[in-house]
């Protein structure tokens, strides 16, 4: 503990040291009064010294208005990091000026005012665009009149403070820069806070994150060396909101609160410093707070997501936004837009029997807070989905521990996460019937149809089998309702894509009755598989022994998730089966088995392939995280679950089985470990499972790759050497890190990248969740476009 004291002490003191300095007296280009840009087609910029940023209009789509704005000139995404007219977009025509009486003004092309300085009396001699990004119009004194660092729109950058009273607001959507619907602000009292905004309005509704500084809190800093820090009045550092400094040389910065509420740093390499000589790309370096979808619970407004829409953590802990089934996003172009039904919802009315054409979709540990309007308790699952049947104002039930929760529209605050243990039962339509015309009320509409309907078929005998028919059908309907307590969920589940139904019977033969095993674990065991009808191609079955009952009617849409991932260092998923209890799922054959075997026998694997494996493993692991539609969290990284195909490239495999196994397996494998294995601490801590514990196991799986040994060596002499992460550490610590290739010269020979790979696999095995950085980041200081900065001690942060 008195460790960890002494780092934080010693942070805080660098700290300090080092708070941006503001002067006018940094390099820059004079624009003098007078000088103008026009917003058109071939409109120019005024630049900063270095060519870094610029000033200037930027037409935000083909066609539409221009934003006057600064942004990053010497990278391809030409970021954008500050506007003057985010919610006012100028014309064709439009014009900046500066001027010694009016300051700084943007006109309209017929003259009239779109945005000004409103400086009380101008003076302005010159602005000037400065390498930190910061435009400023200074007087004949050399006295800065305004500067755009004092009014920031989403984003703030090495060398700007952000005062009492002063914040950022996100922008609408990646796109759209107008105001957004959340806030970073700097209160009058000191607290640090993010709150959601009453969109459109710009009042704010409720804080779900602060520093809970007030009485103290005085300025937020974004120091050179890439610090982000809350400090007071005296100098003293009170909350550190990024940790992870990167050198402003080497590194463009930017922190900004982005359009889904979540505030984030970044890091782009500058020009020169990418070691692959391709263009760079912005990194995530920190962000918070860690789960933005379980802290916006207010109880007015549309929570993290929008209306009736769910938000679930997805790549790099970003709210991921979707709706339930029976339900689509009422504005494609903005995933927060909200949700929809595509039914129409139940009407209530004593003559209709609405209740037989409902059922529900089961959504287990998701939850709707603050929606509800009834509640009832003791009762079971049964009584609460036809408590909610019965109900026509009940949009959807909540149900956990005896207890049972009715939620109207609009849905607010929807949300997914293992550790809430509820279950939400949403009521749709059966038939799927689509909605009513805007406006119209949908139980007149359907009764004038059936009278016009009625009126025209009644001259024909025709009529009277088809109202016998109809009537038939209600009948049946409603009788079958009636004969079951509970409505069977709802189970059109989408088609599987690009791979094949296996019936068990052509996987028995295919595996010659289940005899060549190819492995065995907790959950499955693995057979070897010819495909006869396709030229004799070799196939992995996998055979999974103990399916979660809860899921199990989720099996062919989890597989369909699997199915959809495609990628080259994942092992491609070929069909699978599902028949009666049988679950089986077709892979395609890696011949050359699991790296385990490659590094572990006595022959020693060389030093390029071994980097090349590390490679491999973590752009599939970046893919699980980054790249797919639904984030997948593989919580089993080790060298068995790392196979290699006939070309020794690496794939992962078993990705995306989590949600099919018994929900004690994963405990009962983490607790069989009598020494630290692959599985990250938080799993014994209660604290939540995000994909940080994947890039736990990948440290030690890295360091296993590069140092050709087991993680756990119990053969070894010295006894400090038996762990091999605590060795790592020992060595690194020491300035010995050769000492763990002592007798393989290739790696020798490659010192420096070796050591940088025992650096990141240190960073990757940090007790604290938060102080890993993601696969992203990771994968980028493997291939060094991002630096690599000496990690904590993790022993420090234990206590």
């Amino acid at each position: 503990m008195a460790s960890a004291v002494f780092h934080r002490t010693a942070l805080y003191f660098m700290l300090t040291l080092l708070v941006p300095i503001f002067s006018v007296a940094q390099p820059y280009s004079n624009v003098s009064s007078g000088s103008s840009i026009i917003a058109d087609d071939a409109n120019g910029s005024w630049l900063s010294p270095s060519g870094d940023f610029a000033f200037g209009f930027r037409q935000i789509s083909p066609g539409g208005g221009y934003l006057l704005a600064i942004w990053f000139d010497r990278i391809q995404e030409k970021t954008i990091i500050w506007s003057a007219n985010r919610n006012n977009l100028a014309a064709q025509g439009s014009k900046i000026q500066i001027s010694t009486d009016r300051g700084f003004q943007l006109d309209d092309p017929s003259g009239q005012p779109i945005w000004a300085t409103n400086l009380a009396s101008s003076g302005v001699v010159y602005g000037a665009m400065l390498d930190t990004g910061n435009f400023v119009l200074v007087s004949n004194g050399s006295a800065v009149l305004w500067q755009s660092f004092d009014s920031p729109t989403d984003t703030i950058l090495p060398a700007q403070i952000l005062n009492q009273g002063v914040g950022l607001v996100s922008s609408f959507s990646e796109t759209n820069y107008s105001s957004g619907r959340f806030r970073l602000l700097l209160q009058l009292d000191g607290d640090l806070a993010l709150y959601t905004r009453n969109f459109p309005m710009d009042n704010s509704i409720d804080v779900y994150w602060d520093t809970k500084t007030a009485g103290s809190g005085f300025q937020v800093v974004f120091n050179q060396s890439g610090f982000v820090f809350l400090t007071a009045k005296n100098g003293t550092l009170l909350d550190l909101l990024s940790s992870n400094g990167a050198s402003t040389g080497q590194y463009y910065q930017r922190a900004v609160l982005d359009y889904d509420g979540v505030f984030r740093h970044y890091v782009y390499p500058k020009p020169g410093f990418t070691t692959s000589g391709r263009p760079g790309n912005w990194s995530l370096l920190n962000f918070l707070p860690s789960n933005i979808c379980s802290l916006i619970l207010q109880s007015s407004g549309s929570g993290a997501c929008g209306f009736n829409s769910i938000c679930s953590l997805g790549i790099d802990q970003r709210p991921n936004c979707f709706c339930p089934t029976g339900y689509s996003l009422a504005n494609p172009n903005d995933r927060m837009s909200g949700c929809k039904p595509d039914f129409i919802v139940q009407v209530c009315d004593q003559e209709s029997e609405e209740t037989s054409h409902f059922s529900f979709v089961d959504m287990p540990n998701t939850d709707f807070p603050g929606s509800d309007y009834n509640r009832f308790q003791p009762v079971g699952e049964d009584w609460c989905r036809q408590a909610c049947l019965d109900d026509c104002f009940c949009a959807l039930a909540v149900y956990r521990a005896n207890t049972c929760w009715k939620k109207k529209y609009p849905l607010s605050n929807g949300r997914v996460d293992s550790s809430l243990g509820v279950k939400a039962l949403i009521k749709i339509r059966i038939n799927n019937a689509t909605l009513s015309p805007t406006g119209s009320n949908p139980n007149k509409r359907n009764r004038y149809t059936l009278i016009v309907t009625g009126s025209v078929l009644l001259g024909s005998s025709v009529f009277f089998n088809i109202l016998t028919f109809v009537a038939a059908f209600l009948f049946f309907l409603r009788l079958k309702g009636r004969k079951s307590k509970m409505l069977r969920p709802y189970t059109d589940l989408a088609g599987i894509v690009n791979i094949r139904s296996f019936s068990f019977k052509e996987l028995q033969e295919a595996t010659n009755g289940f005899k060549e095993e190819l492995g065995c674990g907790a959950c499955s065991t693995v057979y070897k598989g010819t495909l006869k009808n396709e030229d004799g191609r070799s196939i992995a079955v996998k055979k999974l022994n103990k399916i979660a009952k809860e899921v199990d009617q989720e099996f062919k849409a989890e597989v369909n998730s699997i199915s959809r991932t495609n990628h080259k260092n994942l092992v491609h998923l070929l069909g699978y089966c599902d028949e009666g209890e049988n679950r089986l799922l077709v892979y395609e054959y890696m011949r050359n088995g699991s790296i385990a075997s490659f590094l572990f026998n006595n022959s020693r694997p060389n030093w390029y392939r071994r980097v090349q494996i590390a490679f491999s493993t973590a752009r599939g692991l970046c893919y699980l995280h980054e790249d797919c539609s639904t984030q997948i969290i593989h919580c089993d990284i080790k060298p068995q679950n790392v196979l290699l195909d006939e070309s020794l490239v690496a794939k992962i495999s078993d990705f995306g089985l989590a949600k099919l196994l018994r929900p004690d397996q994963t405990r009962t494998m983490t607790r069989i470990r009598g020494t630290r294995g692959y599985v990250a601490p938080e799993w014994f801590r209660n604290l939540p499972i995000t994909a940080k514990v994947d890039v736990y196991s990948f440290g030690i799986l890295l360091l296993e790759v590069i140092c050709c040994r087991r993680n756990v060596e119990t053969s070894v002499t010295n006894v400090n050497e038996v762990i091999l992460a605590d060795w790592a550490y020992d060595c690194h610590k020491e300035g010995k890190l050769h000492l763990l290739v002592a007798d393989d010269e290739e790696a020798l020979d490659d010192i420096q990248r070796f050591e940088k790979f025992v650096l990141i696999a240190i960073w990757c095995i940090q007790e604290d969740p938060s102080l890993r950085p993601n696969m992203k980041r990771v994968l980028h200081m493997l291939e060094g476009s991002v630096e690599v900065t000496l990690p904590p001690d993790p022993e420090s942060f234990m206590n």
